[in-house]
């Protein structure tokens, strides 16, 4: 099925965009297809509490949620091709998945598994939106695991963007396709 890529940078629109991608595509099927987002944010403080009810109230009703933080690739194994699944944030997973791993985490490891939820998402049967931040605009971050979040962040979206049949840029609440979807 379908894989698409929405980038933008942070309070770019991205989310909301994606989120209303989701609602057209399951209403214009035929058979009205199941909407889930998977939410790759942990609760850890206050304020990501706060955003995290925020973006599900605009989002509003009629959504599966799934709370994902590190493991995409068994994830996307429930979803089939009566789903629209929005994945939001790799930005954020990827980030997970650099604490998680901590002292042992490597460009090598990462690499493996950026390329590991590459093969699930060509392998999986859902219509799948997928939202990462556009973090190669600013400048050379100063510490080693900021700059190895940095580069993984390009490489992700880099591969991601290679099997996406779209790939749209959102900034300032404003969609700009890069990648036309194939028709």
């Amino acid at each position: 099925m379908p894989i698409e890529l929405i980038l933008g940078g942070a309070r770019s629109g991205k989310s909301r965009f994606a989120e209303n991608r989701v609602k057209a595509l399951a209403s214009q099927a035929s058979k009205p297809r199941t909407r889930h987002y998977v939410a790759t944010s942990e609760a850890l403080d206050d304020e990501m509490v706060s955003r995290i009810k925020h973006h599900k109230l605009q989002r509003g009703e009629g959504w599966k949620e799934w709370e994902c933080p590190c493991d995409l690739v068994s994830q996307l194994d429930r979803f089939d091709s009566a789903d629209v699944v929005l994945i939001d944030c790799l930005t954020l997973w990827l980030n997970n998945v650099i604490y998680h791993q901590g002292a042992s985490c490597s460009n090598q490891s990462l690499e493996q598994e950026i390329e590991r939820l590459v093969v699930a998402l060509q392998q999986c049967s859902a219509h799948v939106i997928l939202v990462s931040n556009e973090v190669g605009m600013g400048v050379v971050p100063m510490g080693a695991v900021s700059r190895l979040f940095v580069d993984n962040a390009g490489r992700m979206n880099q591969a991601l963007a290679r099997i996406a049949q779209q790939v749209v840029l959102v900034a300032a609440g404003l969609p700009l396709t890069l990648k036309p979807e194939s028709e």
